[in-house]
């Protein structure tokens, strides 16, 4: 394997943020009249605020929402998850990066977010570790995980091959995308779900936090590369 990226997911990977949405969706969707646990909004993460609210929708009501009534639902998500203090890094997210860094692979973001500032705060708290020209975000895509389409996108922008790049998810439906996309996938499960949501996927491996990630890093990547 010629490794020349790593792509990496960023809510729940290198930003402590998913008890946050998982919390914000919950309270949308119960002022709503629907019901999503903040353990299920685990397993939706990743998909665009759309694709979660029409399945909700069409499970608890039996119709899609309108466009109209998306756009206030999801609305009111992103304000109630704007009222928590700002996300802090994922404990290890520094030090792997830096391990990254430091073996001369290109770091590229692949997100379903569309916040605007995500460059300024990634740079506030991963200085010079990322470009503008190596993200993914919601601004980019039209399908987004767990469809392909970000991943294959990551691989275009960064100009690899499937085989000369990582993937890095904490989500099933990521995981689901960067395997589809024929890309060796790493899961951290830094959430509630059992092991079985990501291994289920089709995970290469699975390390139990982004911290035993860094740790191991360097025997890892050296095992893959021989």
């Amino acid at each position: 394997m010629k490794l020349k990226a790593i792509f990496f997911d960023m809510d729940g990977v290198l930003f402590n943020s998913m008890p946050y949405h998982a919390e914000a969706w919950h309270q949308v969707m119960k002022q709503y009249g629907m019901n999503l646990s903040r353990e299920e909004a685990y397993m939706h993460e990743g998909r665009t605020g759309a694709g979660t609210i029409n399945i909700v929708s069409l499970r608890d009501r039996g119709y899609e929402a309108t466009p109209a009534e998306i756009e206030e639902i999801y609305a009111e998500k992103s304000r109630l998850f704007n009222l928590n203090p700002p996300a802090e890094p994922m404990p290890g997210a520094l030090d792997l990066l830096q391990q990254v860094k430091a073996d001369g692979l290109m770091r590229v973001i692949v997100t379903g977010s569309g916040q605007r500032s995500l460059l300024d705060r990634l740079n506030h708290h991963f200085p010079d570790m990322f470009t503008r020209e190596l993200m993914v975000t919601a601004f980019d895509v039209k399908l987004g995980k767990p469809n392909p389409e970000p991943y294959l996108m990551a691989l275009q922008k960064a100009g690899v091959a499937p085989d000369e790049a990582i993937v890095i998810e904490n989500a099933p439906l990521g995981v689901r995308a960067a395997v589809a996309a024929g890309i060796f996938t790493i899961a951290v499960n830094t959430g509630p779900l059992p092991e079985s949501a990501l291994l289920d996927e089709g995970t290469n491996i699975l390390f139990p936090s982004m911290q035993a990630l860094a740790d191991e890093w360097r025997t890892f990547v050296d095992s893959l590369i021989r």
